[in-house]
């Protein structure tokens, strides 16, 4: 969870007469905005999810209230949560601590990976994963291995060799290039214990 306590609804303005009592909660993954799963809270089941940081739901086959991942461990770590301009939908952003479908899958929808600028988040947090676990056999962990030289070496290079690819407009090579660098700063943001989301809340700022 954030260290940040989420912003709390106003609960008693949400249309829990809609759904009987009942309203769906998109989940989504915080980091990567990937939709993770649906489920359905009642109003107590969105006080407990505020109060305990953990994402809990009102299983409507069982009739009680089900907090995700109290049988599995595969929680919902609770981020942010909004209700929609009809106050009859709510929107959970969270960190999940494993697969969020009981299938094993990533999300209840397939595990396909997250689309567009949400891949980069996966790239982010598969970069720190390295460097935490330092499993053998990886480039990543050989890059961490070789230290902030070799890795400031690798990211000037990619940046060298990207531009000479726009000078030659050669659209394949460009995007290879591109890609290679993003992945090696990544690298160095995590070598030097920052992250993506440090250099966004930059560009956050200036943009705003």
């Amino acid at each position: 969870m954030a260290t940040d306590e989420p912003q709390i609804p106003d609960w008693d303005s949400a249309d829990w007469d809609k759904g009987a009592g009942l309203l769906p909660a998109i989940i989504q993954d915080a980091a990567t905005g990937q939709v993770l799963m649906l489920g359905y809270m009642n109003r107590e089941a969105a006080e407990v999810t505020v109060s305990s940081g953990k994402v809990t739901f009102f299983s409507r086959s069982k009739q009680r209230l089900w907090t995700k991942g109290e049988t599995s461990g595969n929680a919902l770590l609770l981020v942010s949560v909004a209700i929609d301009c009809d106050r009859d939908t709510i929107l959970v952003q969270a960190n999940p601590v494993g697969p969020a479908c009981h299938t094993g899958a990533r999300t209840c929808f397939g595990d396909g990976l997250p689309a567009g600028a949400g891949f980069l988040a996966h790239l982010d947090m598969l970069v720190q994963s390295r460097k935490a676990e330092m499993p053998e056999g990886s480039y990543t962990t050989s890059l961490f291995s070789e230290g902030k030289s070799r890795v400031a070496q690798k990211v000037g290079e990619e940046g060298v060799e990207l531009a000479l690819a726009r000078m030659k407009d050669d659209h394949a090579e460009i995007a290879n290039e591109a890609a290679d660098l993003l992945f090696h700063m990544m690298v160095l943001l995590a070598d030097a214990g920052l992250s993506l989301d440090d250099a966004l809340d930059v560009l956050k700022k200036r943009h705003g």
